[in-house]
């Protein structure tokens, strides 16, 4: 064997090394049910934990039962709700307000900070007024809205605009603060100017903290939404927010805690949603650890 064959058999050698064996592309039945069984019991146990406690709350009798049900009147009343009653229209409604309001939040909010990260004189203007208004309290704009726009979906919209864009656009900014310069430089070098700069280099690179303030200010907007929705009543429109006010007027426990539950998933539903973009930009700059199918494989070994 030549030396030259020996060099490419010893570098072949060292790449598979590198990568591991090849795990089969295929999975069993057994292996995907492991998978999602693996990442359904912590919730599937945390569920039943907190259901186990709100049920002895109930049963200890800290409140009148009117005042505090439990479970078994709370879950016959939501599915009451969801097949006989408005809540469906009501989730569109307020689903529809909160998709339309963070994505002009999430607009105006990168281009701000864009702007903000970008231009020293601009940052020195404003770049402490997006904490601050931030730090502002959803219902404190409340007041403002209504008398600027009236008992109106425009009133709400601006709630979820106004507690969502700070946190993106803060967001992107540390984003852009925490760009390598030398990662700049060689762009600039490649020919990248401008627009193509911030496509191609900057907002890659400022990918995870902007995805981060993302999270931030949905969690913002959704707080501001039901702020609004709470206090701007809309006619013929009913909202979750609609029914928790008619509920609260009618000193309706169960259906408030109802409505709570709908509210909570939706949260949670969302914040899944999110969790899978990090994860998957994780995984693509090489932070996050291989999936436990290809993991098993790895020499040839089970991870356990």
């Amino acid at each position: 064997m030549s030396a030259d064959t020996e060099e490419a058999a010893a570098l072949t050698g060292l790449d598979n090394l590198e990568n591991g064996p090849v795990a089969p592309s295929g999975r069993s039945a057994g292996e995907i049910g492991g998978i999602v069984w693996g990442a359904l019991w912590p919730k599937v146990l945390a569920v039943a934990i907190v259901l186990a406690l709100w049920e002895l709350v109930y049963l200890l009798n800290f409140k009148p039962h009117d005042i505090l049900p439990g479970p078994a009147q709370v879950f016959p009343d939501l599915w009451s709700q969801l097949t006989h009653g408005q809540l469906w229209k009501a989730i569109g409604i307020t689903l529809r307000r909160a998709v339309v309001g963070f994505a002009l939040a999430l607009v105006i909010g990168t281009l701000v900070g864009l702007v903000v990260a970008r231009v020293p004189p601009v940052r020195v203007a404003i770049g402490s007024l997006i904490t601050g208004l931030q730090t502002i309290p959803s219902v404190v704009w409340i007041p403002f809205a209504i008398i600027l726009f009236g008992n109106n979906t425009t009133a709400i919209l601006f709630m979820v605009i106004i507690t969502a864009a700070p946190s993106i656009a803060n967001g992107l900014i540390a984003g852009v603060d925490f760009t390598p310069p030398l990662l700049l430089r060689a762009g600039k070098t490649m020919g990248l100017r401008r627009f193509a700069l911030y496509r191609d280099l900057i907002m890659p690179a400022a990918l995870p903290p902007f995805v981060a303030g993302l999270k931030q200010g949905w969690a913002f907007a959704w707080h501001g939404l039901f702020a609004g929705e709470l206090l701007v009543i809309v006619a013929n429109s009913p909202s979750i927010g609609t029914l928790l006010s008619s509920d609260q007027d009618q000193s309706d426990m169960t259906g408030v805690i109802s409505l709570m539950i709908v509210i909570l998933v939706l949260g949670i539903a969302v914040d899944m949603m999110f969790n899978v973009l990090n994860e998957s930009i994780r995984r693509r700059r090489g932070l996050a650890p291989a999936p436990s199918s290809a993991r098993s494989f790895r020499f040839g070994t089970a991870v356990r």
